[in-house]
C-alpha cells in the first residue's frame, strides 16, 4: 500500500512522467515523489516509439524550435553523464520534394525555420561559391547545427544512395537522429527512483480538491489514498481521463499511429541513411489487377487516390542489422482510445508502395517482403499539434500531456518547464505557448492552423 504522503504525485509512467520525476528528484531535490500507474513502465505508448528527435519545427514564433533545442541540450548533457546509455544517434533528418513548386516551398520553409533558431541554412545551387556539402556522412556531424539546402540533385545522388533520380531538391536537418527510447527511459526511471522517487502500480480514481486546491489523490483498492498538494498528469493518451477527475476538459483529441518494422533482407537500403522524408503527395502505383480489387471495394477505393506527403523510413539497429522502420500517415482521423489497439492489415503494403516514391529499389519486396512487425499507438493531440505543459484545473494541478508524436524528443525540455511551474521557478520565454490558457484567448483561437508535414511538422 502507498505511504499516506508525498510532495508531488505523477499519474503515468511513460517517457514525460519518468522525465519530470527524474527532474524532479534528480536536478531540483524534491525527492518525496510518487510515480503512479497501472501498467509496467514504458509500456503504454513509449515502447511504440519511432525513437526520433529534432529540432526543426515551424512557428508561429520561436516556441517549439526553443524548447525542442533545450531539450535536445539536457538529452546531450545526459548521454555525456551517464557514458552515452541510451545511444543518442545524431543521424540526422532529410526532406525531399520531386517538383519545383515543392523545390521552392522548401526553401521558403527551410529559411524559416532556421530564422526561428534552428541554425544556419546553408544553401546548395550547384554553383561556384556555393558551401561545402559533404558527399558521405560526416564523422563529426555530432557536432554540427542548422541545415544543407540541396537544390542541386546531382549532389543529392552522391550522398543519399538509392533516391530517386526524378528528385529535385532536398534539405538535410543535423540537429537531429534517434536514440534507444526504452533505454533512455528507463535511465531516467532509475535515477529518479535512486534519488528517492517511488514507483506504486494503481490506478488514479480521483483526485481531492480543497478550498480550491488539490490535497489528495485516491487510486484504486481499499482506502489508498496519497495526501499530496500537487498533482502532475502526464498520462499520455489516458490524460483526458485523468483531466476529468480533476473536473477539467483538456482541448485534444486522439489518433491512432502504426510503424512498420521491416527485413532489408536484400540490402537495398544503406545503413548511413539518415530518417527520410518525401514531402509530396503520393498516388500508388498499383498494378491494374489491384487497381480492380481497390475500386470494387468502397471502403478500399479511396487508395486509389492520390495521398497526403510524409512517409518516411529510417534504418533500424546497427550495421549489421537489416531492420528498417516504415511510417507514413497517410489516414488518421480523431477516434475514439481502444486499447489495445488494432491496425489495417493493407498498412504495410500500402506505406512500402508509397516509400518506392522516395527509393524505387523497394520494388523488389512489393511481392517478397518477409512479413513485418505492425505495432504503434496513440497521438494525443492538440488542434495546432502543441503540447500542454503547466498548470491545470485546481491550484496545485498540473498537466504534461497532448505530445503527440514526439514525446521522446521534448520529454527533457518538457519536464524542465513543468517543473519550472511547479516549483515557480522563472520561466522560460515559451513557456506561454503550451500553457492550457491560451485557448481563453481569442485571438491565439483565430490563429490557430494545423502545419503540414511538408513544413516539417510529422
Amino acid at each position: 500500500m502507498p505511504s499516506g504522503t508525498a510532495d508531488v504525485v505523477i499519474c503515468g509512467a511513460g517517457i514525460t512522467g519518468v522525465a519530470v520525476a527524474h527532474e524532479l528528484a534528480c536536478r531540483r531535490g524534491i525527492r518525496d515523489v510518487v510515480l503512479v500507474d497501472e501498467r509496467p513502465p514504458l509500456s503504454l505508448t513509449s515502447d511504440k516509439s519511432t525513437e526520433c528527435y529534432r529540432n526543426w519545427w515551424p512557428g508561429p514564433g520561436t516556441a517549439m524550435v526553443g524548447i525542442m533545442n533545450r531539450s535536445i541540450d539536457l538529452l546531450e548533457e545526459l548521454a555525456a553523464e551517464t557514458g552515452d546509455a541510451f545511444h543518442l544517434h545524431p543521424a540526422s533528418y532529410a526532406y525531399f520534394t520531386g517538383t519545383g513548386e515543392g523545390a521552392r516551398e522548401m526553401e521558403a520553409w527551410a529559411r524559416e525555420i532556421a530564422a526561428l533558431g534552428a541554425g544556419e541554412l546553408r544553401i546548395h545551387r550547384g554553383e561556384p561559391g556555393d558551401p561545402p556539402f559533404h558527399p558521405a556522412p560526416d564523422p563529426g556531424s555530432a557536432g554540427r547545427r542548422g541545415a544543407d539546402l540541396v537544390l542541386a540533385p546531382s549532389l543529392l545522388a552522391n550522398r543519399f544512395p538509392g533516391l530517386t533520380p526524378d528528385v529535385a531538391a532536398g534539405v538535410q536537418v543535423h540537429r537531429a537522429g534517434w536514440v534507444s527510447a526504452q533505454q533512455l527511459g528507463m535511465v531516467l526511471l532509475e535515477r529518479a527512483l535512486e534519488a528517492g522517487a517511488r514507483l506504486v502500480v494503481g490506478t488514479v480514481t480521483g483526485v481531492e480538491i480543497e478550498g480550491g486546491r488539490v490535497a489528495a489523490v485516491r487510486l484504486s483498492g481499499p482506502d489508498q489514498r496519497i495526501a499530496t498538494r500537487r498533482f502532475v498528469n502526464a498520462a499520455g493518451p489516458l490524460a483526458p481521463q485523468v483531466a476529468q477527475r480533476m473536473g477539467i476538459e483538456l482541448p485534444t483529441v486522439q489518433e491512432l499511429h502504426a510503424k512498420v518494422t521491416f527485413e532489408d533482407h536484400l540490402g537495398v537500403l544503406s545503413r548511413d541513411l539518415p530518417l527520410m522524408i518525401w514531402n509530396d503527395p503520393i498516388a500508388i502505383d498499383w498494378t491494374d489487377e489491384e487497381r480492380d480489387q481497390l475500386a470494387e471495394d468502397p471502403e478500399l477505393a479511396w487508395l486509389l487516390d492520390e495521398l497526403p506527403g510524409g512517409a518516411h523510413l529510417r534504418p533500424e539497429g546497427g550495421e549489421s542489422s537489416d531492420r528498417v522502420l516504415l511510417l507514413w500517415a497517410y489516414h488518421t482521423p480523431p477516434t475514439d482510445l481502444r486499447l489495445p489497439p488494432s491496425f489495417d492489415p493493407l498498412y504495410p503494403q500500402v506505406v512500402l508502395r508509397g516509400l518506392g516514391r522516395m527509393i524505387p529499389g523497394l520494388a523488389v519486396y512489393f511481392e517478397r517482403a518477409r512479413r513485418p512487425w505492425v505495432d504503434g499507438g496513440y497521438y494525443t493531440k492538440t488542434r495546432e499539434n502543441r503540447p500542454l505543459i503547466g498548470p491545470a484545473g485546481p491550484e496545485g494541478g498540473f498537466v504534461l500531456g497532448a505530445v503527440s508524436g514526439y514525446g521522446i524528443m521534448i520529454s527533457q525540455g518538457a519536464a524542465e518547464l513543468l517543473v519550472d511551474h511547479l516549483a515557480g521557478t522563472p520561466l522560460p520565454a515559451y513557456a506561454d505557448a503550451f500553457h492550457l490558457e491560451r485557448y481563453r484567448d481569442p485571438g491565439y483561437l483565430a490563429g490557430i492552423q494545423r502545419e503540414s508535414a511538408s513544413r516539417g511538422q510529422l
